[in-house]
């Protein structure tokens, strides 16, 4: 059985014990979440949602919450001594999937 997801605005397509990197939700590591926004649930019979399948959730373990690599912006005008260099690590929630519930 698998499932397509939503959330942190990108969908995921998750099968139980998948580990996945999401954006960052409110937890600590150890803890539970909860997915409600089930867009489709398959395996033997297909149940798609408009938008949202009713009933339907996912439960996730909280693995690590943490910051990923740094990507730098640097702008340039050439010719006019003038550049911008800032720096981003963006933050992110490991979860692992732990049940599907149709």
């Amino acid at each position: 059985m698998f499932a397509v997801v939503r959330t942190g605005g990108k969908q995921y397509k998750v099968v139980k014990d998948d580990v996945l990197t999401i954006e960052k939700v409110a937890g600590d590591a150890g803890s539970t979440l909860t997915l409600n926004e089930v867009l489709l649930v398959g395996g033997e019979a297909v149940k798609t949602g408009a938008p949202l399948v009713d009933g339907a959730s996912v439960a996730a373990e909280i693995l690590e919450q943490g910051k990923g690599e740094k990507v730098i912006a640097f702008k340039k005008k050439r010719r006019k001594n003038t550049h911008r260099k800032r720096g981003h690590r963006q933050s992110f929630t490991k979860i692992k999937i732990t049940a599907i519930t149709a």
